[in-house]
């Protein structure tokens, strides 16, 4: 059994990925920005009661990560594995053409809320001599450029950098790092923009066809990292769902594909 923190993970893949913790028997704390968990997510978790915490926290205040820390280990005695997963996305708009705060805020958030808590997590495992720290990848983490998507691609760019720098920093500690890679999946970071409209991108006829053939829903993502990271012990890993191999082959038989997403 597991203790997990999760940032980010009141909804979407975070929230995917913490119920799957919880059916791997996992102690889980979810946290979020919003004073309390919705009331939508504490019903689909009522048969964990005990089994989970949550944690106001906004990723962008070191302080607000420290005490999601603090809570998690007077709550579970010890932090096995920490994720970092708060995200934020810009309008679908030429970078010259964002505004400063959802500059500042994909910046804030998907940059330095990862550090601050991979660095809060890494001197605490540190003391308690183990533990793994994983960060949630995404478009630009392998240098793909995608017009109107180039400040969330640098931060998570500057992610996979980190990741791999931080990996190597804890070679030999007892204390792991890897990262997340879950390709395309439907959550709202697909279908509303920053401020929860419906996004243009999802109107574009070529986007959804591509979307269709190679996205996923975030359960089927989660339930695969969870198995992952719960049986790896190894420095520096990638725990990738949407291969090159399992791209092409959705190419390939996209004609006799029915489960359309969108």
């Amino acid at each position: 059994m597991k203790n997990v923190v999760i940032t980010g993970s009141t909804r979407g893949i975070g929230f995917s990925m913490a119920k799957e913790f919880l059916k791997a028997g996992c102690n889980v704390t979810l946290s979020g920005r919003s004073e309390a968990m919705p009331e939508a997510a504490h019903a689909e978790l009522a048969s964990y009661e005990g089994k989970y915490i949550y944690i106001q926290c906004n990723v962008q205040e070191k302080a607000s990560l420290h005490n999601l820390w603090d809570a998690s280990m007077e709550r579970w005695g010890s932090i096995d594995i920490w994720i970092n997963n708060a995200g934020q996305n810009t309008p679908h708009v030429f970078s010259w053409e964002t505004g400063e705060t959802y500059t500042a805020n994909v910046i804030k958030t998907n940059i330095l809320g990862m550090i601050y808590g991979s660095q809060i997590a890494a001197a605490g495992m540190l003391k308690q001599g183990h533990g793994a720290i994983y960060s949630m990848e995404g478009l630009g983490s392998n240098n793909m450029i995608q017009v109107k998507t180039i400040l969330y691609g640098t931060s998570k760019c500057a992610l996979t950098y980190f990741m791999k720098g931080l990996a190597r920093e804890l070679k030999g500690t007892g204390v792991i790092a890897g990262r997340l890679s879950p390709g395309m999946m439907l959550t709202d970071f697909i279908t509303k923009n920053p401020d929860g409209e419906q996004s243009e991108v999802i109107t574009d006829e070529k986007f959804r066809k591509i979307f269709n053939i190679l996205g996923d829903r975030p359960e089927t993502v989660a339930k695969f990292f969870v198995s992952k990271m719960l049986s790896n012990n190894k420095n520096d890993t990638q725990i990738a769902w949407l291969t090159n191999r399992k791209a092409a082959w959705r190419f390939m038989t996209a004609g006799f594909r029915r489960d359309r997403l969108i």
